[in-house]
């Protein structure tokens, strides 16, 4: 049986998963951290057993979006047998700062 895709994060995705959680440290508590922590690793996991079955985004071609929690929205996209996370966007922004 296979493991699943190879999942990459873009630096850019990268990034602003960095800043929520610099974000997150200095607003919510621990135990909402950990569950938002528990909650990505079980989403990119998903994703990468079964990479489609997110839908698909209406921005841009080729890529799909996870909801992970209300408040965060994986973007990414499928290359061969490598997932490419793009982006772990914070849905409270003014969504015309997306970017992939």
């Amino acid at each position: 049986m296979k493991n699943g895709f190879k999942v990459l994060w873009t630096d850019h995705a990268l990034s602003e998963l960095q800043s929520t959680f610099e974000y997150l440290e200095n607003n919510w508590t621990e135990k909402e951290i950990v569950k938002l922590v528990l909650k990505l690793e079980h989403t990119v996991e998903l994703i990468s057993k079964n990479p489609a079955m997110f839908q698909v985004s209406l921005e841009k071609n080729g890529i799909r979006q996870a909801v992970v929690m209300k408040h965060n929205t994986l973007y990414y996209r499928i290359i061969g047998e490598t997932i490419e996370i793009l982006s772990f966007f914070s849905n409270r922004q003014n969504p015309s700062r997306r970017r992939f």
